[in-house]
């Protein structure tokens, strides 16, 4: 490839005879390898310079802003009915049937959260191929999966039985690709990396508006006839007989509806960007076109498509400057003109296989500790006379024993910490350590923040047990366990995102790997829970209430791990045939 280039260079240099050096000279032009600015040369290397001088990038200065603002609330309220569960499931299983032990109910709780990232394992894969698929595309997949969802919330909000709990859940984690379908789209609206940190911190900033949301709407509309007599009980205001039938099932209601509007806003005004779908007739857009001349007294303009492209090429410039104008033809990304696609047997390279491997690591963690905090939070505090015959640091049991308001408001926490650090900490975090640097570093809180976890039922506390804990020593000591994993999780989050995208060889497979990615995802975020109820409850029979907690800090240790065998790859690493001469002819 250098030979072939140095033989371009020659040709290029020696094409220009003495006749245009001297007109250059008698004309007083710019020497070759000059151009003039107002008047002054400069040469190449200085314009290069200034060129490739780093601009600092702001939400702002951000590419289609309205586009990643559809993606972020698509996983809002994607994570919305997951996050609102987490408050009640431990109260709502023991309605089901209230005769079982709190250690069943753990394993219970696992299976059922479970359940959705379970189903996910089998079709995650499925739905990342149809999204790369010509015949479907990104946004008929994310409409499938936000509708799909809403349908099942409302199952699971009316069910009466364990079973139909986890028949619903399956449901809704089968049909919903969405993960890697967002990630996807946030990739190739950002086509330059620069913008990378920024775009993709909007599904941890997602995430953690929802894990405050969440668990206060699950909390506070869980059981509401009780919790809140004077709006929701029998005779009041919003008294609905179906609230006193169904207490648990107003979240899971409200969670539908929140699901249903945002499909139809993906619907009217998400665009496509798969290139494998440009020029094809969207009907949603089309619709959104229509209305809007009709409310504005306009003439329809020419519905728009996504356009895939550098972002500083000339349509991209372009674009920039009638970016309001909707008759603007689609154009299709250079990468995959001819509808080039890598073989799924090249997919798998090495830096792909560890970085799966770290994804796993860093899903089965985070899955492990959000059901665990939940039941920690939940289950009831140990005797004191059984806690003074246990002997630290090991043998010690019981939880804390809130309510599920409580519960809700403890667990809110880690979303108003996930967001003041999402703002305030990972922008410099990631400016001076860089994305697998940061990466590698802030894992290693993981391990710290598990350890110290079941402590925090020996802690004094205010009141006497059964009593529910409560006291500035515990929410301190609470809230130092919850900013230590959150701190973790704020700089690790986008930056395993950044690496996943990245990965990918070629940018024909770029869903393909993402994909994989919320397969593996959703498989280890599906042991998580389980396995961690599972160790939970073990750990409760054993009256060792940490042996959970540390299980899942060791688990956390080996991500850490493998986490120093990947390397931040370049999105398009393997050449097809052909792409090489693109490249010296680009």
């Amino acid at each position: 490839m250098e030979k072939r280039l140095a033989q371009m260079g020659h040709a290029r240099t020696t094409s220009v005879d003495l006749a245009t050096i001297e007109k250059r000279a008698s004309e007083k032009l710019p020497a070759p390898g000059e151009f003039e600015i107002d008047g002054e040369s400069v040469s190449d290397a200085e314009s290069l310079k200034s060129k490739s001088s780093p601009t600092e990038t702001t939400w702002m200065s951000l590419p289609r802003k309205d586009q990643l603002a559809i993606l972020f609330l698509c996983r809002l309220v994607d994570f919305l009915q997951v996050a609102s569960l987490q408050a009640y499931v431990f109260f709502q299983l023991k309605s089901f049937d209230g005769l079982l032990p709190d250690s069943e109910v753990s394993c219970q709780a696992g299976i059922l959260q479970g359940a959705f990232t379970g189903a996910q394992v089998l079709t995650a894969f499925l739905w990342g191929k149809a999204a790369d698929a010509s015949w479907c595309g990104r946004k008929r997949v994310l409409l499938i999966g936000l509708f799909g969802t809403a349908i099942s919330c409302l199952g699971y909000g009316f069910s009466t039985n364990f079973a139909w709990a986890v028949f619903f859940r399956a449901v809704g984690g089968g049909i919903n690709g969405t993960v890697g379908i967002i990630r996807t789209m946030i990739a190739e609206i950002t086509v330059e990396r620069k913008y990378q940190s920024r775009a993709f911190l909007i599904l941890p900033i997602s995430f953690s508006v929802a894990n405050t949301l969440g668990p206060l709407m699950g909390g506070l509309l869980a059981d509401t006839s009780r919790s809140l007599p004077n709006i929701f009980g029998e005779g009041a205001v919003l008294g609905f007989n179906w609230i006193q039938k169904y207490p648990y099932a107003l979240p899971s209601v409200l969670n539908t509806i929140a699901l249903t509007i945002t499909t139809l806003i993906v619907f009217f005004g998400l665009e496509e960007t798969s290139s494998k779908r440009k020029g094809k007739e969207d009907i949603g857009l089309r619709l959104a076109s229509q209305i809007k001349a009709y409310l504005f007294g306009k003439p329809a303009q020419q519905y728009g498509f996504f356009k895939l492209q550098p972002l500083d090429s000339p349509d991209s410039i372009s674009e920039s400057k009638d970016s309001d104008d909707e008759s603007l033809p689609p154009i299709t990304h250079h990468h995959k003109r001819d509808g080039r696609t890598l073989p799924f047997r090249r997919v798998l390279t090495r830096n792909v296989i560890f970085t799966l491997i770290t994804e796993a690591f860093y899903d089965f963690q985070l899955g492990a500790f959000t059901n665990l905090w939940t039941l920690f939070l939940s289950t009831p505090r140990s005797p004191l006379e059984d806690l003074t015959t246990r002997s630290l640091p090991w043998d010690f049991t019981g939880g804390l024993g809130m309510p599920a308001a409580t519960v809700g408001l403890a667990t809110s926490i880690l979303g108003v910490l996930g967001m003041a650090l999402q703002i305030f900490l990972y922008p410099p975090v990631h400016a001076r350590l860089g994305t697998l640097r940061g990466f590698r570093w802030f894992l290693l809180l993981f391990p710290v923040a598990y350890f110290l976890a079941p402590y925090l039922a020996v802690l004094p506390s205010s009141t006497e047990s059964p009593a529910p804990a409560s006291g500035p020593v515990i929410w301190l000591y609470m809230t130092l366990v919850q900013l230590l994993q959150v701190m973790a999780r704020t700089i690790t989050l986008p930056a395993s995102i950044i690496l996943l995208n990245n990965c990918s060889p070629h940018p024909s497979v770029l869903g393909l790997v993402h994909g994989l990615g919320q397969s593996v995802s959703a498989g280890f975020r599906t042991a998580g829970p389980v396995i961690g109820g599972w160790w939970y409850g073990e750990g409760l029979k054993m009256g060792i209430v940490g042996a959970s907690w540390w299980a899942v800090a060791l688990v956390s240790a080996l991500g850490c791990v493998s986490a120093m065998f990947i390397y931040e790859g370049s999105g398009h690493e393997i050449l097809l045939e052909g792409e090489e001469d693109e490249q010296l002819l680009g």
